[in-house]
């Protein structure tokens, strides 16, 4: 039955692990987003310091991810994620045990902590190589689409327990900070059930399984592609969720139950979207799918930020929700399309890193425009990048999908 609700048609079950690995990591991912702005003001940090700690966490897996493309095919991937599952366990009990800025900026480099709305993770790189292994085509896109589907949902489901601190302070007679503390433990049970899964993966036979290579024929075009995607991900990291939580915080006051209850229903609907994504890819194509629903989902954001009170931004935020992550199962399908079977590992991680990089830069520096009290900036500066990103990607790739 799982198998059926979480896996197209003619997609083997063995994939599965990886479907469920990703909802346990986005369930972690939805509450840290929310909570580490939170944590990180209650012990007593600026803004541009909850930045500067975001675009450590960013910088951090840019650099596995740049790792696991330059030597990760010298190591079977199961073994990599089982490494990646260990570090996501000790980078939660680090956080709960510590409370100066630079140890907490050094675990923020060094661990697994996402503050983003999407993976951008070690594990990602190395679940994609196997994702685009295991269907061919149209279910590729589908297979993408259930993942990325499956990723949303628990997301929000986690951005919605970001009120279980208060609710633990409120039952127990507990500090707010021991709220956040417990938290970051349950992130890191999370990741022992992580390894738990990962560690049952089945070695695949080699005869049925062709080596992994790093980048030769398709070279060129993973770096055209990643140099967009670092424009769009360097935009991106202006609202990552922790600071598009922290800019709610300091615009309307809001509360942290509420702002979990707007990430749960902004990754509800960011859920939903998953589905209609291979959909519409099959109709318009892969490439049209990614830019004509970014595009208004950017007009969303610049919206929202000159957004009068607390319900028209909103509104216009969920809207953006609605449309702006339907491009993720179209992009990484057509980035497993642009190459070579034997080079899809590495072309995921060199696609992934420049984008990690880039939006490792901008957190900080959104934090502190934040400072300057220009609120508006951070989001109006990611819309307008995004929509120049959207531009020039339907301009440089257009004609290449049907020509393969």
């Amino acid at each position: 039955m799982l198998k059926h609700l979480l896996l197209p048609a003619g997609v083997n079950k063995t994939i599965l692990p990886f479907i469920i690995g990703r909802a346990l990591r986005a369930f972690s991912d939805g509450f840290v987003a929310v909570l580490l702005p939170a944590y990180l003001l209650a012990l007593g940090f600026d803004t541009w310091q909850v930045g500067a700690i975001a675009t450590s966490t960013l910088l951090g897996s840019a650099m596995a991810t740049l790792a696991v493309g330059a030597w990760g095919h010298k190591v079977h991937d199961r073994e990599l994620l089982l490494v990646a599952a260990l570090l996501m366990i000790s980078t939660g009990f680090a956080f709960a045990s510590q409370t100066s800025f630079w140890p907490l900026l050094t675990i923020a480099f060094i661990g697994t902590l996402n503050p983003s709305s999407g993976d951008v993770s070690l594990f990602l790189p190395l679940e994609h190589a196997r994702l685009a292994e295991a269907a061919h085509d149209q279910a590729r896109t589908a297979l993408f689409a259930r993942y990325s589907l499956t990723g949303a949902l628990f997301a929000a489901i986690g951005a919605l327990s970001a009120g279980l601190p208060d609710y633990l302070v409120q039952t127990i007679d507990t500090s707010r900070l021991d709220g956040f503390r417990f938290m970051f433990v349950l992130y890191s049970l999370i990741g022992f059930t992580i390894w738990l899964l990962y560690r049952r993966l089945p070695q695949p036979h080699t005869e049925q399984r062709k080596p992994a290579q790093p980048l030769g024929p398709s070279k060129s075009v993973v770096i055209k592609l990643a140099t967009l995607f670092s424009l769009d991900s360097f935009a991106g990291g202006l609202v990552v969720n922790s600071l598009l939580a922290l800019w709610l915080f300091k615009r309307f006051d809001l509360s942290l139950a509420a702002a979990g209850s707007f990430f749960f229903w902004a990754g509800l609907l960011t859920s939903l979207s998953q589905l209609v994504a291979p959909h519409l890819a099959k109709r318009i194509g892969l490439i049209n799918t990614m830019v004509f629903t970014h595009i208004p989902a950017n007009l969303s954001l610049i919206g929202a930020a000159f957004a009068p009170d607390i319900e028209t931004a909103l509104g216009l935020l969920l809207l953006r929700s609605l449309l702006s992550q339907m491009d993720v199962p179209a992009r990484s399908a057509f980035v497993m399309l642009a190459v070579t079977p034997e080079e899809r590992a590495a072309a995921a991680s060199f696609t992934l890193v420049p984008r990690s990089l880039a939006s490792s830069l901008s957190p900080a520096l959104g934090g502190a425009l934040f400072t300057t009290g220009f609120f508006a900036l951070p989001l109006v500066g990611c819309g307008v990048l995004k929509i120049a990103y959207d531009l020039m990607l339907w301009r440089a790739f257009r004609k290449f999908e049907a020509k393969n």
